[in-house]
């Protein structure tokens, strides 16, 4: 294998950074160039952002240093086009890198057009400034006595609606969502969920569709208003447009369409991983979350190295294993569940849950270190007949 082969990886979130890094190791030997396009070089730990908005400081985390000794080149930049066809894609609208092989890792965002007032009025956790901002407003809001609002009752709006409650007890928090929180999960772990919503004085409103987000409400659907003196919402996410408007098959959300081995359907050189690709398997569509996203880098990773190498590969499976909640810093439940996302009789509370949770949110950092050295598996189920099966 000559060194021309050059992979490019878009994105340098957990799924991309984790393709880069297993990558780099799996290629060594093989003269592969790797680069990975972002553009902060500050990793952001997605998994920690509401504690962020919560106030809490959180280590700060550099690109460049989770790479050293990969031999992998960092270019910091966003990427303003791509142009599959030429293999080449166009940093900051000026500087323009060629590809054999792109790793598309784009991941999502929040999507704040849907609903009107959303981008003005609310703030998000996109990234360590936006749930910064939100942290210093929230520290304005609290000193006054005022009012709270989380829209989206999803395990995100979950963690930083109970995680703002803990970390300011005076403070009134609303979450405000159109399912019931914590629905995906089985009876038992859901009443515990809610009896700790419950005990941090979090308001439900449940059931309620956002019709409008106003300086000082949210405005429902039913009519009816809720004070909010600071919204934060974390109701749906939208991808990049970017392998669209390329021309890349993409499905009605934009994720990016791919076969069992998770390269385009229509461009074969491209591999899409994480919250960018619409995975399907046997038993359904995969979302995207941490737990599924890292399998997905890893397989990719392995499917690169195995192909420069001439070799065959064998299809993506993946199976779901657990739903991991933190309940602010002292408390969690852990819904233990089957391949398809849906809930076992197991799940874990209390102290137990809470060192469950974090290892769970420290795990990305560690696995990039120890992959620099070592095959790290990141597949905790591969869900068994499951991801083989059509479910009856």
């Amino acid at each position: 294998m000559s060194n021309d082969h050059h992979v490019v990886v878009l994105g340098a979130g957990y799924t991309g950074m984790f393709s880069a890094v297993r990558l780099a190791r799996r290629t060594r030997r093989t003269g592969v160039r790797i680069t990975l396009v972002n553009p902060s070089s500050r990793f952001v730990e997605r998994l920690r952002m509401h504690q962020i908005a919560a106030g809490q400081e959180l280590a700060d985390h550099r690109i460049p240093d989770l790479l050293a000794g990969t031999g992998v080149t960092f270019v910091q930049g966003t990427v303003t086009a791509l142009a599959p066809e030429a293999r080449q894609i166009t940093v900051d609208g000026a500087e323009t890198l060629g590809y054999d092989t792109l790793v598309y890792a784009l991941g999502s965002s929040t999507d704040t057009g849907r609903v009107p007032g959303v981008d003005a009025h609310a703030f998000t956790l996109d990234s360590p400034r936006s749930a910064g901002r939100f942290a210093a407003r929230l520290t304005e809001v609290a000193a006054s006595g005022g009012v709270v609002t989380v829209c989206g009752g999803g395990l995100t709006g979950i963690e930083a609606a109970t995680e703002i409650a803990e970390s300011h007890p005076g403070l009134d928090v609303t979450l405000v969502s159109l399912d019931e929180p914590g629905g995906m999960m089985g009876t038992k772990a859901r009443a515990y969920l809610y009896r700790a919503l419950d005990r941090l004085g979090v308001t439900l409103e449940t059931g309620a569709r956002v019709a409008k987000v106003l300086p000082d409400a949210v405005a429902l659907a039913d009519g009816r208003g809720v004070r909010s003196d600071a919204c934060l919402w974390t109701a749906g996410v939208k991808v990049s447009p970017l392998a669209a408007d390329a021309g890349i098959a993409t499905d009605d959300r934009g994720l990016v369409l791919v076969d069992a081995t998770l390269r385009s359907v229509s461009h074969p050189e491209i591999h899409a991983i994480g919250d960018a690709a619409a995975v399907r398997l046997a038993w359904g569509r995969i979302h995207g979350t941490c737990q599924s996203g890292l399998p997905t880098a890893q397989y990719t990773a392995d499917t690169i190295a195995r192909l420069v190498r001439g070799k065959a590969v064998k299809p993506f499976r993946f199976g779901y294993f657990h739903q991991p909640v933190s309940l602010g810093r002292r408390d969690a439940v852990i819904q233990f569940t089957k391949a398809d996302d849906t809930p076992r009789r197991t799940h874990l509370t209390g102290r137990s849950a809470v060192a469950y949770k974090e290892m769970v949110s420290g795990s990305p950092l560690t696995t990039y270190r120890l992959s620099k050295h070592m095959n790290v598996t990141t597949i905790v189920s591969r869900g068994v007949r499951a991801t083989r099966e059509r479910a009856a």
